[in-house]
């Protein structure tokens, strides 16, 4: 039996799309958001051991953005629930090992070495970053001019689409990748320019103190000010663009990934009506 953690989520709820209507996976989100799901709450340990429950496989979606701390101790807490339950195999979504630079890399990589130790069968998915994400990081303003401080910089963005495939590809059949980490970037990095070129923009970067000033003053909370900052510029100064990678997510989909410009201007479209 295969347990889908994070259902809800953004990335779980595609790959709750792709495994609907089998009879050997269930769905684990946090509250009640979907029907019939087992209530799967990293912050409250007390509800992991029902919910694990003859799994023998375990697809641990990153629990979420947090202070290091936080986010550790939700992974600690499942992966311990799993060990006690007798879990057979975890499949974790973890970051490319591009995004070592990226504030919010050490609960990723914590996660990984506690997996190493443990008594369980393990996968690593080093998921890049989304090319859905860079509408929201890279969207263009009213006047058609994209400021987001990405520099000189490139992002080999992925699809999360064909992450939530290779995800619920791996977790179905766990035992052929056991022990295995692989790199799930994109193919083609995208600079500022492309994406202003994709959506018919100009791109005009302004500085990281800019980008700062501006999500202090939107609201954000006080941790997602320097998580966001620190992908601009790990992006910017050239570590986000997906050198040395395996080309791992075209061997596990099996076909060529989606092309990250064109979803990045789909979201885009989607975000701003009749662009």
């Amino acid at each position: 039996m295969l347990l889908v953690t994070g259902a809800s989520g953004g990335l779980g709820s595609l790959v709750a799309a792709r495994v609907a209507g089998r009879d050997d996976v269930v769905l684990g989100t946090r509250g009640a958001e979907v029907p019939g799901a087992r209530r799967v709450d990293f912050d409250d340990p007390a509800s992991l051991p029902p919910a694990f429950a003859g799994i023998g496989t375990l697809l641990l979606i990153s629990a979420g953005y947090g202070e290091d701390d936080t986010v550790v101790a939700r992974h600690e807490a499942a992966i311990a629930a799993a060990e006690r339950a007798g879990v057979g195999h975890v499949v974790y979504t973890s970051l490319s090992g591009d995004g070592d630079h990226l504030p919010y890399a050490l609960a990723h990589r914590w996660t990984e070495r506690r997996l190493r130790a443990s008594s369980l069968n393990w996968t690593v998915l080093r998921n890049g970053l989304y090319a859905e994400l860079l509408a929201h990081l890279a969207a263009p303003d009213a006047d058609g001019r994209i400021t987001a401080p990405l520099g000189d910089g490139k992002l080999a963005a992925v699809a999360r689409e064909d992450l939530a495939e290779v995800a619920a590809r791996v977790a179905l059949d766990p035992a052929p990748h056991t022990g295995r980490v692989y790199e799930l970037t994109g193919e083609r990095a995208l600079s500022g320019a492309d994406l202003a070129a994709a959506v018919g923009a100009s791109y005009a970067p302004a500085a990281l103190s800019a980008a700062r000033a501006a999500l202090t003053a939107s609201g954000a909370a006080p941790f997602q000010v320097p998580m966001l900052v620190g992908t601009y510029s790990a992006i910017a100064h050239g570590f986000m663009d997906g050198s040395g990678a395996a080309g791992d997510l075209r061997a596990l989909l099996g076909r060529e990934p989606r092309p990250a410009r064109e979803v990045y201007a789909a979201a885009v479209r989607a975000s701003v009506p009749g662009r």
